[in-house]
Formats: C-alpha cells, sequence, structure tokens
C-alpha cells in the first residue's frame, strides 16, 4: 500500500468534512463547488503555505514535520486516535529502506491460559488483519458457529473476520445493524493499514474486499479509524436468538487483539448466551464421545 498517497486521500477527505463555520471561518453565505473547507483554508488555519499543503495533498511531499502535522491535525479537529494515524502514515511515506515482512502471528501461552480461565464467557484472539488466532468454545458457537472448530489452528485456513463479516451471510446475518458493525471493522482496517503498509497480506484482504463488496468500498473511501475499545451490538444468533452483547476489546504484548463478550447480568441476554454456552458444551461431549474408540470392557 502507497501510505504517500494514503496520507494525501487521508487529508483530503477530512478537509472535504469540515465546513466554514466547523472551524469559525466566515462563508458570507456563498455557494461552494466542493464541500468542505479550501485548501488554501485548512493552510491558513494550519500556519503553513497554500502550495506546501497542496503538494502534500497530492502525495508530492513527504517531508512533514511533526510539528507541521501536529498543526495540521488541530486545524481539522482531529481524534488522538486520528492524528496518531496521521503521524503513521507520514512515517511511511518517509521510509526509504526495503521494509521487513511481518513475521507469522502465534499466540502467547499465556494468552492460551486466558481463553480457558473465562470458561463460558465468549472470547476470540484477533491479529493485526483480524484472522482468528484461537477462540474459546463459547467465542466460536457465538461468532462463527458455521466455521470449523479448529481452523484457526491451522494458518492456512484462519477465518478471518473482517472478511466474513462482508462476505459470508451467516455473520452479515448476526448482527442487527449491521451498518454499524461493518463501519467499525473498515474502521479498524484502516487503522491498521497505516501501521502496517508493508503487509502484502492485509493488502490482499484488502483488495479482496474491494472488489467483492460495494459496501466495503464506500467505507474505505470515507477513511474513518478507530482504535479498539468497547461497543455494544445487538445480536441475531440462529440458535439462541436475539442478544445484546458488549464486546470488550484487550490488546497484549503481541498487538493481537482479545474481544471478550459479555452480557448484562439477570438480562434476556444473558440467558441467552448461558444456553449457548450449555449447547456448545454439550456438542463438544457429543464429539469426545464419538471420536473415542470403544472399551473393550464396554463390549
Amino acid at each position: 500500500m502507497d501510505n504517500t498517497r494514503q496520507l494525501g486521500e487521508f487529508l483530503q477527505v477530512r478537509r472535504s468534512q469540515l465546513r466554514p463555520e466547523d472551524v469559525d471561518l466566515p462563508s458570507y453565505g456563498e455557494r461552494r463547488r466542493v464541500p468542505g473547507l479550501r485548501r488554501g483554508e485548512l493552510a491558513l488555519l494550519a500556519g503553513v503555505s497554500p502550495s506546501y499543503y497542496a503538494r502534500l495533498e497530492q502525495g508530492q511531499s513527504t517531508n512533514a514535520s511533526p510539528e507541521v502535522l501536529d498543526a495540521l491535525a488541530g486545524a481539522l479537529r482531529l481524534n488522538d486516535t486520528e492524528r496518531r494515524h496521521l503521524h503513521e502514515l507520514a512515517a511511511g511515506s518517509r521510509r526509504r529502506t526495503k521494509p521487513r515482512r511481518p513475521a507469522p502471528e502465534r499466540v502467547a501461552p499465556a494468552v492460551r491460559q486466558l481463553l480457558a480461565a473465562l470458561g463460558d464467557v465468549p472470547a476470540v484472539v484477533l491479529g493485526r488483519r483480524s484472522d482468528v488466532l484461537a477462540w474459546n468454545r463459547t467465542g466460536h458457537a457465538l461468532f462463527a458457529g458455521h466455521v470449523e472448530r479448529d481452523a484457526p489452528e491451522r494458518p492456512d485456513r484462519r477465518p478471518n473476520m473482517a472478511r466474513l463479516l462482508f462476505l459470508d451471510a451467516h455473520t452479515r446475518a448476526l448482527y442487527a445493524d449491521w451498518p454499524a458493525k461493518a463501519k467499525a471493522v473498515a474502521a479498524s482496517l484502516r487503522t491498521v493499514s497505516g501501521q502496517w503498509p508493508d503487509d502484502p497480506a492485509l493488502a490482499s484482504l484488502i483488495g479482496e474486499l474491494t472488489v467483492k463488496s460495494p459496501e466495503f468500498v464506500s467505507l474505505w473511501a470515507d477513511h474513518r479509524v478507530k482504535a479498539p475499545g468497547d461497543a455494544a451490538y445487538e445480536m441475531r444468533h440462529p440458535l439462541v436468538g436475539p442478544l445484546t452483547v458488549t464486546q470488550q476489546t484487550l490488546l497484549t504484548e503481541r498487538g493481537h487483539h482479545i474481544v471478550v463478550a459479555t452480557t448484562e447480568p439477570g438480562s434476556s441476554s444473558h440467558t441467552a448466551l448461558a444456553l449457548l454456552a450449555h449447547s456448545a458444551s454439550a456438542g463438544r461431549a457429543v464429539e469426545h464421545d464419538l471420536s473415542t474408540p470403544t472399551s473393550p470392557l464396554r463390549g
């Protein structure tokens, strides 16, 4: 992925989303040919020359200092996550040495211990590209029960939650407000693309989603970024029906995300999740019985 182009696109999109009244600039009631601020207006707010800012947007300049980037972030009213993304894009555009490919992602033993300790609380470990690196029994049943349980253990067959959300009908139907979930996932991928611009597998995933999902194309063009956090989603599970879960994201030392789903105690959602956990546990018991050789003592 070209960080110089991404930097220019990010600046242009953010500029187009600001109106003069948002930044206390007089508009004099004039009609504008394009939405948002003009380049010269933003340059004035940031304290840089219009020609220099134009070169940044056009990808013709890669030498923006941290001070200039902070001034642009302030003029664009960026939040902390967006500001950090701007700096990452600029750092990537300045890189001259050949980047090293990211190492294969593996789950730390301590994280696997945590998954086991969570018991019936659904949890899934996601890599930087949203590949499922591991999940516990209930996490599998909640998020992708139609996928093979041991798929994360085989790197060539690992499910990818972004791919499932945009391209898989089962996963798409899980979310009552699918557009909200899709917006969050696309924003997370956009954030990661600034951190790992030279990851070929990430570029391949984004290319696949761009070709196969018009909704992703629209969301990707918006250049929204999002840091990991908590969010409540209403889910429509095919086994236990509707339930509202809070998806909380924890960051590991290796940069993986542990997504844990919880429900309000005493609620119907809590009951539904408990039923799902029981069903998943019973299903595993059946699988174990079927896979265990018949003992000679049983005849």
